[in-house]
């Protein structure tokens, strides 16, 4: 099993950025692939980034392309998402997911363990 603790997530202009961080315990983090997920009020989940266990094979979202950015590191037992270029739309609770596969996933019903979530607020 692994547990997932996000953080970063806070209040910020449009134009803005900020760095999301998921700290995952457990000793075969690197066996995990890795995804970040939002969800806005009235909305449903959506996919917003997720890397493979190695960290070799990247995918992002397309309302995301070319603004955020995934990467992970397995000595710290972290995956972080650098948020750039942000826009009220991007507003809403960030979460970490874990899945027991090398392969990363858009599909959130693919991923078991799940953090608490962190809010991104995008507004002037």
């Amino acid at each position: 099993q692994v547990r997932l603790v996000e953080s970063g997530g806070g209040l910020v202009q449009p134009g803005g950025s900020l760095r999301l961080s998921c700290a995952a315990s457990g000793r075969t983090f690197g066996r995990y692939a890795m995804g970040w997920f939002r969800q806005a009020p009235g909305k449903e989940r959506e996919f917003v980034a997720a890397i493979s266990w190695s960290g070799g094979s990247l995918y992002s979202g397309d309302p995301v392309k070319g603004r955020f950015t995934i990467s992970r590191d397995n000595e710290k037992n972290t995956v972080d998402l650098q948020m750039n270029s942000l826009k009220p739309e991007d507003t809403a609770v960030y979460y970490c997911a874990a899945r027991a596969s090398w392969s990363a996933s858009h599909d959130a019903t693919n991923y078991a363990y799940w953090g608490q979530g962190t809010q991104v607020t995008v507004s002037s």
